[in-house]
Parts: structure tokens; sequence; C-alpha cells
């Protein structure tokens, strides 16, 4: 039986991984570190069988050491800042929490798990495709050998975090592995990122903020994809080696928005109800959606295109994404309108200051 510590399990990514793992590998013990931070969210749990949570920071090294001594055999490091626009506004505290929280994690492994007998054990690091940089139109896709040139705050933070977690592997000789992975969505996501921000705001009849043309490309990746390829990762990945995530979906964020617009207009179209739930949606009064759009000033340093060759997590790990964009998107749309409860509880008064300032032209 193995023993995970899932750390920002609560969050987007990490309370998905935790749902996906404990209905995989249901003899599995879980225990989750998570510092409920704004994208934190303790109810992201709810229902779970079998998974401690530990209310606790992880640049807490005498806390992740203590919980790694009650016989803790793998990490998966999700817990990050991981906003783009947050960093570009803040950029220590993604400093703070990816560079020095990922030191603190290994800091805390190499002692446990270096000492002594040396417990056979893994060090799964999440990263993104966005520490790669920017891609033109006609570049190749990101490959593992891609070098690295971040171009945000966030970007640059967690590529020193992947850097980390190289050395203390080549140096210390800690058990692990990484993986970069695309654009994720789906259930549990904070609205602060494009699909659920713009399904919210349509539903509420808000500007749907579109960054300069449109234009920028992106991979996405259904969360579910990404567990199973975390999973790939852990059972099958070598030590020491990064495995890029994809989802084979490279589409612009117009088509996206786009996508979004037509399915939040045919969604009041099959359910009557919904214009009752939302009555200042454009499409309860029978207007499209996509009237909402409107274009705001770029972001600084905003990549282009990012794209993922997955050639060797196929060929190594087996993976393939499961789901086409547009399966995925249909059950995110679907979840999102069936857990109102939950998206208006995590939209508190913090929220709604931040997109007023950052979203409302």
């Amino acid at each position: 039986m193995t023993h995970l510590l899932v750390t920002g399990g609560a969050g987007f990514i990490g309370a998905n991984f935790v749902h996906y793992w404990r209905q995989h590998h249901p003899d599995d013990a879980i225990t989750v570190l998570d510092a409920l931070t704004y994208a934190g969210n303790r109810a992201n749990l709810d229902g779970l069988d079998g998974v401690t949570f530990i209310h606790g920071d992880i640049r807490d090294t005498e806390l992740v050491e203590s919980l790694l001594k009650g016989g803790i055999d793998t990490i998966v490091h999700f817990a990050a800042e991981s906003h783009v626009d947050r960093s570009i506004h803040g950029p220590a505290a993604f400093v703070d929490t990816n560079v020095l929280g990922t030191l603190s994690l290994l800091t805390a492994a190499q002692r446990t798990w270096l000492a002594g007998s040396g417990t056979p054990h893994r060090f799964h690091h999440v990263s993104t495709d966005e520490v790669y940089g920017s891609l033109g139109p006609d570049d190749p896709a990101f490959s593992e050998t891609t070098p690295y040139a971040p171009n945000s705050p966030y970007s640059a933070s967690k590529a020193a975090s992947d850097h980390l977690v190289r050395a203390w592997h080549h140096t210390y000789g800690l058990q692990v592995t990484t993986s970069n992975c695309s654009n994720n969505y789906g259930p549990y996501q904070f609205p602060e990122k494009l699909i659920p921000l713009f399904l919210i705001n349509a539903l509420h009849g808000r500007n749907l903020p579109i960054y300069g043309d449109g234009g920028q490309v992106r991979d996405w990746l259904h969360v579910e994809d990404h567990c199973r390829g975390i999973e790939a990762c852990l059972l099958k990945g070598r030590v020491g080696e990064t495995y890029n995530i994809g989802g084979g979906a490279e589409l612009p964020n117009m088509t996206v928005i786009d996508t979004l617009c037509a399915a939040v207009d045919a969604a009041f179209r099959a359910d009557p109800s919904l214009a009752a739930r939302f009555p200042d949606a454009p499409a309860a009064r029978g207007q499209p959606s996509n009237s909402l759009k409107t274009t705001v000033t770029d972001r600084p340093g905003h990549d282009r295109r990012y794209a993922i060759d997955e050639t060797k997590a196929r060929a190594e790990l087996g993976y393939a994404p499961a789901r086409s964009f547009d399966e995925g998107f249909a059950q995110t749309l679907a979840w999102y309108l069936a857990n109102e409860g939950w998206w208006r509880a995590v939209m508190d008064g913090s929220y709604r200051d931040w997109v007023a300032t950052n979203y409302t032209r």
C-alpha cells in the first residue's frame, strides 16, 4: 500500500487528483496538506473517505518532516501560486510559495527518506508548459528538451522549482519525477481562469474581457486526463525524468470563448429553468452570450502560443488524453451549472474585488 502526501490537495488540480486516486487506488492512504489560501477549498474534498486533511503550509519544513515520518512514501506536489496576472501584480508571493515552498518539501524529503535505511520513495513535482516560454506560429511543440525561457514571474518561479527538483535528484539521489502540463480545465477550477470566469460572467451578464486579439493559443487539457498522466508518471515513469502531459487540443483563446458562448446559449434553449436562475444572462432573453465580448489591453509579456509534444509520455507511459476538447468542455459546463452552490461559495468579496480591479474595463 502506498501512502501519498498531496500538497495543495484542496485546490483545483490537487482535489481532482485526490478524487481520481481514491477512486482508482482505494487501498492507498492519502494525506492532503493545504494552506487553504483563496484558491484552496476544503469542500473540494467533501464525500471522500480515507483522506486525512492537514491545514498547513509547505514552507513549514518541520511539519512536512513530521508527516513524512508517519509512513508517507510518495509526495505529489501541486501546491503553488498559479495565476499569471496575480504574479505580475505581486511576484514575491510566487517566489515564496513556489520556490521556497518546494525547497522546504525537498529538504524534508531528504532528511526523512535519504537518512538511515533510505526509504523507498517518490517525489513527483507538478509543473507547467509555461516554463518553456512562447512559441511562434510555426515552431515545433514543446518537448522535454526544449530550453527553459519563462516570461512571467509565475513561470519563472515554476522554472526555478523544476530546477531544484532536478538538483535534489542529481546531487542527493532523491527519487523524483516531474510533469509539465498544458492548460487545465474542469471541475473545481477557481473562477479566475478563463473558462470558469467567462462562464460565470456570461451567466451574470458581465463583460467577457478578451486580452488583445484573443489569438493566444493554448493546448487544453481536461483535469482528469492530467490526473491520468500523473498516475502514469508515478507508476511507470523513470526516476529523474520529466514528462510533458498535454490535451491534444491546441486552440486560440477566441475559439474557446466562442465555444463557451455557443454552449451557454444552447444550454438556455434546452433548459428554460436556467433563465429563472440567471435572469441577467443575455441567453435568458434570447440574446447571444457573445454580445458580452469586449477587448482589453493585453497582459504584459503575454505568451502567444503553447503546444505540447507528448511523444515521450505516449512511448514510455502509455499516456494519451481520453477526451476531445468538445467532450471535456461539455462535461465542464454541465458540472458548473449543476454546482452553482460551490462556485457561489468561493466567490467571496475578495474575489469580486479582484475581478473588478483586473477585468472590469
